[in-house]
């Protein structure tokens, strides 16, 4: 699977089970960890947990190795490291409280959502 399909089906899973405020940023250049953070939150640890491994079940259906999962049982931040895309799935009050966006204001934003029509 190629990057780009990759980071498509992380949206793409993220969307289905209704994760809020989806945000992808190109962190090309800017970060050694990943290509892509993916970052979006839901409104119950159930619903962040279901998130989550709606993304894992994705990538291993394509073929792609989950290399890290971390925060499954707490569900206030989970990590799910995919590679070149790395997935923070966020408990909306986490996600307010650790302000990634903020933090990584220098990477772009791109606009995926529009590709999974």
């Amino acid at each position: 699977m190629s990057e780009r399909k990759l980071l498509l089906s992380t949206v793409k899973a993220a969307d289905d089970k209704r994760a809020e405020d989806i945000l992808v940023l190109n962190m090309q250049g800017i970060s050694l960890i990943a290509d892509h953070f993916v970052i979006c939150h839901g409104n119950s640890e159930k619903q962040v947990q279901a998130i989550a491994r709606e993304i894992k079940e994705k990538a291993e259906e394509n073929g792609y190795h989950v290399k890290r999962l971390e925060g499954f049982d707490e569900a206030k931040w989970i990590l799910v490291d995919l590679g070149d895309v790395v997935a923070h799935i966020f408990h909306r009050d986490e996600r307010s409280y650790y302000k990634l966006e903020r933090l990584w204001g220098d990477a772009p934003i791109e606009n995926v959502l529009s590709e999974l029509s």
